[in-house]
């Protein structure tokens, strides 16, 4: 049975407006020791701004980071992911799309975001509640 990945979805989440600078942006994800940032405007949930838009759209390009704004660096069509998805589609979507981050709606409701690393926390978990499944099978 594949697991869901409603469980490791992370429901707090930092967010910064798309009309912010990619220093502002940076300054948060440091203080919040993060990945990525969720970006918002009047409509709701925009994109996302990862470390990746962050080195290859404006360090790499030798943009100020303090005059440009996220809404012209952020991933604007951003992958999402429902909380019933398995965590082998969530992986396999990460791995096709390249990214590290997914934004997680139930129905067109924003809920959090889910990143590689609580999914390999989630699919580590899975294998082990496996093994013991198959340790008690075989012992009894």
């Amino acid at each position: 049975m594949a697991w869901k990945i409603e469980s490791k979805i992370v429901r707090k989440v930092a967010s910064i407006d798309e009309d912010r600078s990619a220093l502002e942006a940076a300054i948060v994800m440091t203080k919040e020791f993060i990945g990525a940032i969720v970006v918002r405007n009047s409509s709701g949930i925009a994109g996302i701004f990862t470390e990746r838009d962050l080195m290859m759209s404006v360090v790499g390009k030798k943009k100020d980071p303090e005059k440009v704004r996220i809404r012209e660096v952020m991933s604007h069509n951003s992958a999402t992911v429902s909380p019933n998805d398995s965590v082998s589609d969530c992986l396999d979507l990460m791995k096709n799309l390249r990214c590290r981050h997914l934004l997680v709606f139930a129905d067109k409701e924003f809920v959090g975001i889910v990143s590689l690393r609580d999914l390999v926390a989630l699919m580590i978990e899975e294998k082990e509640d496996l093994i013991e499944s198959l340790n008690r099978y075989i012992t009894s």
